[in-house]
């Protein structure tokens, strides 16, 4: 038998690995909606500094460059770089193996970690770090709430949550955050009647007070 390797070779779209950009269109779409709110607040005449557009156009701003730096991001490296110049690669022997496995058969992929030897009942085991940062996110949620709103606070818990479990792309991460707090509050405030606490984002949108 001729033994090789089978090359797959597929051209990639222009979108392909940049499925991502979704998100920052909603974050852009967000800061929009709330550059609009911000610029239409009514504004008492004599109004001491920060006055009530202050702190909504930190958030516009941060949401800004949250979603501008995800876009390059995305762009410059998309999560599958390596469809066009490395084309992957499967060997004659990998090939038959898979051929060799029936409709009854299953595939696992287990670190050296998870395997447990026979008749040895695996420890259970309590991932103190992940335990703490989660309840401090918890603690830190329901002080800021009052202050912060629900939109803000929630983005964060969710960040915060994302990072203790192991998520380490902060920018997806913030961006998911946020767009995931807004339609929450959206939900509530425009689809049940039931308004959020607005925090310091007090009035800038109809369904944020």
């Amino acid at each position: 038998m001729t033994t090789g390797t089978l090359r797959v070779v597929r051209t990639p779209r222009w979108y392909t690995g940049r499925s991502e950009l979704i998100v920052v269109a909603g974050v852009i779409l967000l800061a929009s909606l709330l550059t609009w709110g911000t610029l239409a607040m009514e504004v008492p005449d004599g109004t001491a500094f920060p006055g009530p557009q202050f702190f909504p156009t930190i958030v516009v701003v941060f949401l800004y460059g949250v979603g501008i730096a995800l876009a390059i991001d995305v762009l410059r490296r998309p999560q599958r770089a390596h469809v066009a110049d490395d084309p992957t690669e499967i060997s004659n022997e990998m090939l038959e193996d898979f051929g060799a496995i029936d409709a009854t058969s299953e595939i696992r992929v287990v670190s050296p970690e998870d395997v447990v030897p026979v008749g040895q009942v695996p420890a259970s085991r309590v991932d103190w770090r992940t335990l703490l940062i989660v309840v401090g996110g918890l603690a830190g949620f329901i002080l800021v709430l009052p202050i912060a709103g629900w939109l803000l606070s929630a983005a964060a818990l969710f960040w915060i949550i994302a990072f203790a479990f192991g998520s380490r792309r902060p920018l997806m991460d913030i961006a998911i955050a946020v767009i995931t707090s807004s339609v929450v509050q959206l939900a509530f405030g425009a689809g049940l009647g039931l308004p959020l606490p607005a925090g310091i984002l007090e009035g800038v949108a109809p369904w944020i007070s």
